[in-house]
């Protein structure tokens, strides 16, 4: 196991010892209730898959399946014609659907980036303020563009500074191994394959997740009906999340086995992934739902998202941040 997870684990396993007591509370739904979630492949939904491999739902009365789509962006309107119950989605698809007059809402944050994307560059590029006149390659309207346009906002540059390239975050890898292409936005395990390339001499990473913990965060998504007619189900849901991160920090290497059968690679693989994702625990949500300037809270994050869905006409204006969440089950664990 290397040092990173074990830091990980350890600052996971603080979180769920905090939450275990509200697992076991009178809240856990007691009925043979069921959900089915949308979601699809990725490291930061490790707490559900050990859940689901090992049926920790039951115990809250809870059957969950959760069904696999290849393309994120068509889990929200799976979610309005009623083919799922809910889904995982990153927060900037609840930016804009909700301001597309969707009643999508937040019940929980799952897990931010931390690390996992990253601006990519050749070494003689050392600083965000290197970018300017530059080609970038990037995936617009993704995760890579709002990490892209917040590391130039916050070092005084714009879009109109670079020379971006539209191009998907699996095509940048090739791309500057062919020389073509000095900077590229894009997430693990691509940041790692560039890296490593030229025995590590080539590239590195300039800007990452990291310095804007939060920015990119996934989410469990419910409409506003389905959390008032299904509360007691999704409670359970959460805790079962809980559940699964308790165990992860106890039994780090059998989970690391499950999520890699998910992910389709090895234990060990599936460790290096998990290293740039960071899962929040039941006593840490309440930041994500409190009103700040910072990217941990959803008022930050969706400031930032918005700003590019309207630039690029994805959407006429920014919704109101608190409609694009519901905070009340998260704060009824807590008390």
């Amino acid at each position: 196991m290397t040092a990173p997870l074990i830091r990980s684990i350890r600052k996971t396993l603080v979180g769920a010892s905090l939450a275990a007591a509200a697992l076991m509370s009178p809240l856990a739904a007691q009925a043979d209730d069921s959900l089915t979630i949308g979601t699809v492949v990725w490291a930061g939904y490790g707490p559900f898959y050990v859940a689901d491999k090992l049926d920790l739902y039951e115990q809250f009365g809870l059957d969950v399946n959760l069904q696999f789509f290849n393309d994120p962006a068509l889990i929200p309107s799976a979610m309005a014609s009623r083919a799922v119950d809910g889904g995982m989605l990153t927060y900037d698809q609840v930016v804009g659907s909700v301001a597309k007059g969707l009643k999508h809402r937040v019940v929980m944050p799952i897990d931010f980036s931390d690390g996992g994307d990253a601006i990519v560059a050749d070494k003689s590029i050392t600083s965000v303020a290197d970018f300017k006149g530059k080609q970038v390659g990037y995936n617009p309207l993704s995760p890579s563009d709002f990490l892209l346009a917040y590391a130039l906002q916050v070092n005084g540059m714009s879009e109109v500074d670079i020379r971006p390239v539209n191009m998907t975050p699996e095509a940048i890898p090739s791309a500057m191994a062919s020389g073509n292409l000095p900077v590229g936005v894009t997430y693990e395990p691509n940041v790692s394959q560039i890296v490593g390339m030229g025995q590590g001499e080539r590239f590195h990473v300039v800007y990452s997740s990291k310095e804007a913990p939060g920015l990119i965060t996934d989410v469990l998504v419910f409409d506003e009906k389905v959390i008032a007619n299904n509360s007691a189900a999704i409670t359970a849901m959460i805790k079962g999340y809980q559940a699964g991160l308790e165990y992860m920090a106890a039994n780090p290497e059998e989970s690391a086995v499950i999520i890699g059968e998910v992910l389709g690679v090895s234990g060990e693989e599936a460790i290096e992934q998990m290293e740039g994702v960071y899962n929040i625990p039941l006593s840490e949500m309440a930041r994500n739902f409190e009103e700040s300037e910072s990217t941990m809270s959803f008022f930050g994050s969706g400031a930032v998202i918005a700003d590019i869905l309207i630039k690029n006409q994805q959407i006429s204006v920014a919704p109101d941040f608190a409609d694009t969440f519901d905070a009340s089950l998260v704060e009824a664990l807590n008390k």
